[in-house]
C-alpha cells in the first residue's frame, strides 16, 4: 500500500482527507459532512458538559460509577473537540490548516481521548462486576476515593503512553501544495504500534466486558439464591421462598438499571467504533486501500456519535440522571432570573 495513502486513514482527524478528491471537493459532500459533524459535535459537547456539571454539583450523584462516567465524558469531549471540530475546516478547505504544532497536538489529544474513554469503560465494567458479584468486598473496594485514584492513574498512564504519537506524525506537503497531517515513518514501523493500540484499547476491553457482563447477568437474571434441600418443615420452606423473593426484588432494582445502562454504553462503543477499526485494519494489509468517500464519512460520523450519545443514554435510562439534568436546568433558569432582577434594581437605583 502506498505510504501517502496509508498515512491518511489512521486518525480520526485526517480520515476525511483520504476521500476521493472529486467527491470530497463537491458541494454536496462538503455540505453533508459539515452539517453532520457540527450537529453531532454540538450535541455531544453540550451533553458531556452537562454530565460533568451534574455529577460535580449534585451531592447524591457523586458515586464511584458516576466518577468513571465523568472521566468518560471528559475523554469524549476531548475526542469531539480534537477530532470532530478540525474536520469541519478539513471539509471546507480540503487541506490541513493548523501547521506542524497543530498536527502533533491534535493527534495527541485524539488518541488521549480515545484511549481514556476505553479505559474508563473498562474501569466501570470492573466496578459493576465487583458491586454485583461481590457485594461484601465492594463495600471497601468500590468507593469514591478509590475511583478517583484509579481515574487519576488512567489519565497519567494514557498521557504518557500517547506521547508516542509526537514521534510518529508530521505534516506532509504534496506536489500540488496540498497539506496533510500524517505519519512521518514507514508503514512497517507504525503498523505494529497501531495493532498494539488496537488490541489494548479495543479488543481486550471488549473481551473483558463480554466475560464480566456475562457473569453479572448470571447473578442478576438467574435465581439469586439456590433452594435448600427438601425438608418437612413447611414454615422453613416458606421462609426460604420469601427470602429468595426478597433478594431477587432487591437485586432487580437500581443495580440492574445502572448495569443495563452501562452495558448499552459498552455495546455502542463496540458497534460505533467497529467500522473505522475494521477499515483501518483491512487497509493496513491490502495493496489497494478502500477509500470510498461516503463510507469514510460514515466511519467518521460513527466515531463522533460514540462520543456524543452517552449523555442521551443516561437521560433515557436513568431516572437519577434525568432528575439531575432537570435540576441543573432549573438552577440555570433561576440564576438567569436573579441576574435579570439584579440588573433591573441597579437600573432603578441609577
Amino acid at each position: 500500500m502506498p505510504h501517502n495513502l496509508s498515512s491518511r486513514i489512521d486518525t480520526p482527524t485526517n480520515i476525511s482527507l483520504s476521500a476521493a478528491v472529486t467527491v470530497a471537493d463537491s458541494l454536496e459532500y462538503k455540505t453533508i459532512s459539515v452539517f453532520l459533524v457540527l450537529l453531532v459535535c454540538c450535541v455531544g459537547i453540550v451533553g458531556n458538559i452537562m454530565v460533568v456539571l451534574v455529577v460535580v454539583t449534585t451531592r447524591h450523584m457523586r458515586t464511584p460509577t458516576n466518577c468513571y462516567l465523568v472521566s468518560l465524558a471528559i475523554a469524549d469531549l476531548t475526542v469531539l473537540v480534537a477530532a470532530g471540530l478540525p474536520n469541519v475546516s478539513d471539509s471546507l478547505t480540503g487541506t490541513w490548516i493548523y501547521g506542524n504544532a497543530g498536527c502533533l497536538g491534535i493527534t495527541y489529544l485524539q488518541y488521549l481521548g480515545i484511549n481514556v474513554s476505553s479505559c474508563s469503560i473498562t474501569a466501570f465494567t470492573v466496578e459493576r462486576y465487583i458491586a454485583i458479584c461481590h457485594p461484601i468486598r465492594a463495600q471497601t473496594v468500590c468507593t469514591v476515593s478509590r475511583a478517583k485514584r484509579i481515574i487519576t492513574g488512567v489519565w497519567i498512564f494514557t498521557c504518557v503512553y500517547c506521547m508516542l504519537w509526537f514521534f510518529l506524525v508530521d505534516i506532509q506537503v504534496g506536489q500540488d501544495g496540498h497539506v496533510q497531517c500524517g505519519y512521518r515513518v514507514k508503514r512497517e514501523l507504525y503498523l505494529p504500534i497501531y495493532l498494539i493500540d488496537f488490541a489494548i484499547f479495543y479488543v481486550i476491553p471488549l473481551l473483558l466486558a463480554i466475560v464480566l457482563y456475562g457473569l453479572i447477568a448470571r447473578v442478576l437474571y438467574l435465581s439469586p439464591l439456590q433452594s435448600h434441600t427438601d425438608t418437612s418443615a413447611t414454615t422453613l420452606r416458606r421462609s426460604c421462598r420469601e427470602t429468595s423473593e426478597a433478594a431477587r426484588s432487591a437485586r432487580q432494582g437500581r443495580p440492574k438499571t445502572v448495569t443495563k445502562m452501562l452495558a448499552v454504553v459498552v455495546i455502542l462503543f463496540a458497534l460505533l467504533w467497529m467500522p473505522y477499526r475494521t477499515l483501518v485494519l483491512i487497509n493496513s494489509f491490502v495493496s489497494t486501500p478502500y477509500l470510498d468517500s461516503w463510507f469514510l464519512l460514515f466511519c467518521r460520523t460513527c466515531i463522533y456519535a460514540n462520543s456524543a450519545i452517552n449523555p442521551v443514554i443516561y437521560n433515557a435510562m436513568s431516572q437519577k440522571f434525568r432528575s439531575a439534568f432537570r435540576g441543573l436546568y432549573s438552577c440555570q433558569r433561576l440564576f438567569s432570573r436573579s441576574a435579570e432582577k439584579n440588573e433591573h434594581y441597579k437600573k432603578r437605583l441609577q
